[in-house]
């Protein structure tokens, strides 16, 4: 089947079951998630995961990454990884993960195959997080804060374990492995270096009192608002590039990239169209691909253990509502918000593929256990939003009153 007609395909049906779920006042993301699996291999088999569905997938979690990071203050989630929240993200990561490698060793799985299941189901994938929060208007909320904060510390930390596991020899000695470790430190330490840099410079420019929103202004004046997006645009490509570069996924550095271009860097006016550009672009084509793309990538037929399915289901859930509700009574958010970052928490999607696609292209898992962690993936990200929906939406609402 010729590409376009699969896009087109995908965009439609997605549409359509998103616009239908939308109708009972659930998420549109649940239905275009659903629209991937009933399309792809494990029903009707019409079309099947290609490197051109995954470049196009992959351009939408990065645009879905910049209109989140642009509605978000820098400042408050540099604040709520630090202090406090660092209980939330330590907990979001060590407890999914040890509950991931207590299942391995249970179900007899090799060390690789272990430590990755840990890996997956300590994953909360960052552009599922600010969609589900975007869908529910809850970008400038305590809940947002601090799920995106333990969202953007679970992603690096994984990837930091996954950059040193595919760094390791295949003759491993202590002085190796310890080799490997400080690489891959290095390198997350560099970035890190780059994006507190920029801030710095941004904050430092502020201060001399050089009104940033004028100088956006004289530049579309130039060359005109089509182009200050174009500019936005590669701006954050390259705080993604360089994440890239360094061994971590694009999507971490994009997010900083974006979270560091400030509102009051254009004039009202001019900030609501490139909104309005973003979403246009982002919700009505390409983030429907993305959430499709995620029902593609499952292929129920390879999956032969009903059990080994159910406790990697239940523990997974399990572990990140534990962690958010725990930490956060931790640090004293109240009851509605600490459950609600742990149902938050629990939404996987891409980040937990990259994982899972990485180990199954590199041979650490069969594709057996690929499936089962895409499985995973899907069905904790589909049912993350029903549950905040359920169970936290009408405490927030009534708080509110």
């Amino acid at each position: 089947m010729p590409l376009l007609t699969t896009l087109l395909i995908l965009i439609v049906s997605a549409r359509l079951l998103g616009q239908l779920f939308s109708r009972f006042n659930q998420p549109a993301i649940i239905g275009e998630m659903l629209a991937g699996v009933i399309l792809g291999p494990s029903l009707l088999n019409l079309i099947a995961p290609s490197p051109a569905l995954s470049g196009i997938s992959e351009f939408a979690v990065f645009l879905i990454v910049l209109s989140a990071g642009l509605e978000m203050n820098f400042k408050d989630v540099i604040d709520s990884m630090r202090g406090r929240g660092v209980v939330i993200a330590l907990l979001g990561f060590i407890l999914p993960l040890t509950g991931g490698i207590l299942i391995g060793i249970s179900f007899g799985l090799d060390v690789s195959r272990t430590i990755f299941l840990g890996l997956c189901i300590s994953i909360t994938a960052l552009p599922v997080t600010v969609s589900i929060l975007q869908s529910f208007k809850l970008l400038d909320s305590t809940i947002a804060r601090y799920s995106v904060a333990t969202a953007i510390f679970n992603d690096i930390a994984a990837l930091l374990v996954l950059g040193v596991i595919l760094n390791l020899p295949e003759q491993k000695s202590y002085q190796a492995v310890g080799k490997a470790i400080f690489q891959a430190s290095w390198k997350l330490i560099l970035l890190i270096v780059l994006i507190v840099s920029v801030s710095v410079l941004i904050k430092k420019v502020i201060e001399k009192g050089i009104f940033i929103d004028q100088w956006s202004e004289k530049l579309v004046t130039l060359i005109g608002n089509e182009a200050l997006f174009g500019l936005l645009l590669l701006l954050v490509l390259i705080f993604g590039s360089v994440s890239a570069a360094l061994g971590f996924h694009f999507v971490i550095g994009a997010f900083f990239g974006a979270l560091l271009i400030d509102r009051t860097f254009f004039l009202p006016s001019r900030y609501r169209e490139l909104e309005l550009t973003l979403s246009s672009i982002t919700g009505g084509f390409l983030a429907p691909v993305f959430f499709a793309y995620l029902g593609l990538e499952f292929k129920v037929q390879v999956i032969d253990s009903f059990w080994f399915v159910a406790v990697v289901l239940v523990v997974s859930i399990f572990t990140k509502i534990l962690a958010g509700w725990l930490g956060g009574k931790l640090i004293g958010l109240s009851k509605s918000d600490a459950l609600g970052i742990g149902f938050i928490l629990n939404g996987r999607g891409v980040m937990e593929l990259v994982i899972a696609s990485i180990a199954y292209d590199r041979g650490f898992i069969g594709q057996d256990l690929f499936s089962v962690l895409v499985l995973m993936g899907v069905i904790t990200t589909m049912i993350t939003p029903l549950m905040f929906r359920k169970w936290i939406m009408p405490q927030l609402a009534n708080r509110s009153t």
